[in-house]
Parts: C-alpha cells; structure tokens; sequence
C-alpha cells in the first residue's frame, strides 16, 4: 500500500467560509494548484502546516473560556459495573469566571478528571445527587489524589440530607474519613492534615429549588429527585445568565418539570431498554424491566420529559453508549422527543453560551501528570506524631540505602535549597 507521502494530497477544508488548504507532498514546499486557485480567488491561504479547525475536538488546557461561557466534560456517562470505555456517573462544570464544579463523582470517573490536567487546586468542589457508588465511588481517588498532587487546602462535598441521619451526606463521609483512617493519619503526618480533611454540606433533601451554593457569581439549587429511597436530589446551575440542569438518577417527577424549565443545558438519566438490560447486562426481567423504567427513566420516559421541559439542548446519559444499544435507545427517545440531543459517552465536550451550544470530544493523554496551581502545597505540620512505631523503623537499610541514593539526594536538595533537619545533615554528609 503506497504512504500518503508518496502520493501527495491535497485536501481542501471549509470552515466559516474560509477556504484552508493541508498538503502532503515530497516536496513540501511546493503549493498545491487548489491553494493556488483559492488565493486567485480571494480566499485566506494558510500555511500547509497550519492547525485544523478545532469544531470536532477539544484539547483539554489549549482554550480559555469567555467570561459568559460554561464548558461542561461528561468525565463519566455509564453503569455501576464500570468498564474501560465508560466509566460511571461525573459531569465536570467549568464556568468562565474560573470556577470549577463536580456533579458526582462515580466509580472509575477521576481517570478521565486527571485527563483534562487541571490543578487540583481547583477542583475541590464536588456536589453529589445520592450515594450509589457509581455517583460517589472516586471520591477516595480526587481526595488522596489531590491531596497527593498539591491541592492546598480542603475538599468541600455538598450533599443531601436522608430520611434518617445515617442514610445522609454527613453520615457517609464521616464514614468514609473513619474508612480511610490509615490513609489519613499516614499521610497526614508524611504532608499535611489539612487537605485531607473534608467539609461537608449537607442540606435538606426535601428543600424544593432551595439554594445550596451561592458564590463568585455562581448558584447551585437542589430539588428533590425519585430514585430508590428519599435522599436522592437533582440540581441546577446559573451563571451569566445560562442555566446547566443535572438530574442525578430520578424517575420522571413533577420538580424536574417545574425546575428545569428554561434551562440551557439539561443532563438527565436515560437507561438501557429492558431488554438490553436482561441481554448485555445480565439482569433477570423481573429486574431489568423496573431498572429501566420504575426507579430509573426509559428512553421514551427520557424524551417525554425533554419535550416537558423544552430545553435548548439535552443530554442523555446512564448507559453503555456501542453498537448494540445507541440506535435503539436514540429510536425510543426518538418516539417522544425531536429537539437537540446527545448520546453522551466519557469526554464529550459542551462549549454552552447565549448565542450556542457547540458538542465536541475530549482528546487527553492517558498520560496525564497533575500540573501545578498558583497555590503552593503546605509543609508537614511540625509536632505531629509519627504514626510509624521504632520496632518497625528499625528494619530501614541505612547505610546501604544512603550510600545508592545519596549523590542524588544531595544534587537535589542543593537545586531546591531543601530545608534538612540535622539527622538528615548527618546521615548523608551533608555540611
């Protein structure tokens, strides 16, 4: 099969009315006839090498936002049996004021947050709508990953309230901090206590459009939601005039219909038909059937609410988004809803302002290392007692250990300027 190369191409891209010539060529200096033909015609000729339009994909750190945008990046859109491809529920929510807002977190979703490489700092605000795992279940990866990878300060969790005080927010993370008490003591003594700690707010899950958030230009309600016990909630978001709905999991309800009216964006569940439940996730059909449309919302259900609350654009999401479900599921919504939809799956990109609502698709590195804020992590916290005991420090190799790594040690702390106790001094000769 002859290369590219060899063949030469030229290939002519239209984007707003502008005419944008990409050559391959042996000789790469050499215009092609049709950039040619586009300048005698007045068109704009760029050089070959120039980027292609960025209206299909977006490249997580190379767009700022506008002041009066919101970029909202579906970092998980499946099931509670996570996979690769899809991980479970997480809508992230950038908005142009700089402001960063998680609704859920679920299981296997902080992978794809990494992605993006936003500082941790900045995401330290996650608002959950119920406590299935796969709307909470990566909580523990943003709080010890952020806390690992130089987020300053606490992680803040918004969450309902339940019909008892143990089925509510509070409850959960307190348990969660108990939980992970190894992992807390450990690394807060090794770093710093404090953004290992966790601020919860919890408020009334009964509260009907109530304000939970009202901060920098930005405020975040709640309303009541219908999904396997009293607790769950939904939420809406308004900044710059735009409103962004997130359903969490709910069965169709009369607050969706009332609250997300007018809204700009509205995020809302979509399940599996019943029958793909029983055939690709092995429910029984007793089950299946009211999984999909008795404590969930079945495709038709999706689109019926659509067409209730009329908003410039839906998203569908809470299934596993391949070949043997999409088309069905897009045919069933299809049934009660004609307006602007998307088939959400992991990276899908919303770029939402007064004048549109631009769909595209994350492209990230599986690669991705945490990069650094304006913020500086804190010290270790002097007087902190070591959780290690002597009896098991010392089994530590020293001399042979400080012999193999001690050039390098030295090197580094003397580019750092690495403040070193006295121990530290003397074990590696340092003066």
């Amino acid at each position: 099969m002859r290369n590219m190369k060899q063949l030469g191409m030229s290939v002519v891209l239209v984007a707003a009315g502008v005419v944008i010539g990409v050559y391959f060529s042996n000789q790469p200096n050499e215009l092609p006839s049709v950039t040619k033909t586009a300048e005698a015609a007045g068109g704009k000729v760029k050089s070959p090498t120039a980027t292609a339009p960025d209206r299909y994909v977006y490249y997580p750190g190379t767009e700022e936002l506008k002041k009066d945008e919101i970029r909202v990046v579906c970092c998980g859109s499946g099931l509670p049996a996570a996979r690769r491809g899809q991980a479970a529920t997480c809508f992230l929510i950038e908005c142009g004021n700089g402001e960063k807002i998680l609704f859920d977190i679920g299981t296997g979703s902080m992978a794809n947050i990494a992605s993006l490489m936003i500082p941790y700092q900045y995401l330290d605000k996650v608002f959950l709508s119920h406590l299935h795992t796969d709307h909470w279940g990566d909580l523990d990866g943003l709080w010890a990953g952020g806390w690992t990878a130089g987020r300053p300060d606490k992680l803040q969790v918004w969450g309902p309230s339940g019909a008892t005080e143990e089925m509510g927010t509070k409850y959960a993370i307190d348990h969660f901090i108990k939980a992970n008490n190894w992992d807390y003591q450990t690394r807060a003594y090794k770093i710093n206590p404090l953004p290992g700690q966790i601020d919860v707010h919890e408020f009334d899950y009964k509260g009907e459009n109530i304000k939970v958030y009202d901060d920098n230009g930005i405020v975040i309600r709640s309303f009541p939601a219908i999904h396997a016990g009293d607790g769950p909630v939904s939420y809406s978001l308004e900044y710059a005039g735009l409103k962004i709905v997130f359903g969490g999991d709910t069965y169709p309800n009369k607050w969706f219909q009332e609250y997300a009216q007018d809204a700009d964006l509205v995020i809302h569940e979509c399940m599996p038909t019943p029958e793909q439940l029983r055939k690709y996730y092995n429910q029984p059909p007793q089950l299946a059937w009211r999984a999909s449309g008795a404590f969930h919302t079945s495709p038709p259900a999706f689109g019926k609410v659509m067409s209730m609350v009329n908003p410039r654009h839906a998203v569908a999401y809470h299934f596993f988004n391949e070949e043997g479900t999409r088309y069905e599921i897009h045919e069933q919504i299809r049934t009660t809803y004609d307006g602007p939809l998307s088939m959400a799956m992991d990276m899908m990109v919303w770029n939402v302002t007064k004048d549109s609502i631009v769909e595209r698709m994350g492209v990230s590195t599986d690669e991705a290392w945490s990069v650094p804020g304006s913020a500086r992590q804190l010290p270790p916290e002097r007087g902190r007692p070591d959780v290690m005991t002597d009896a098991i420090r010392a089994g530590e190799l020293k001399k042979e250990i400080f012999d193999a790594q001690g050039k390098m040690m030295r090197e580094f702390w003397k580019k750092y300027d690495v403040p070193l106790s006295p121990e530290v001094k003397k074990a590696y000769g340092v003066e």
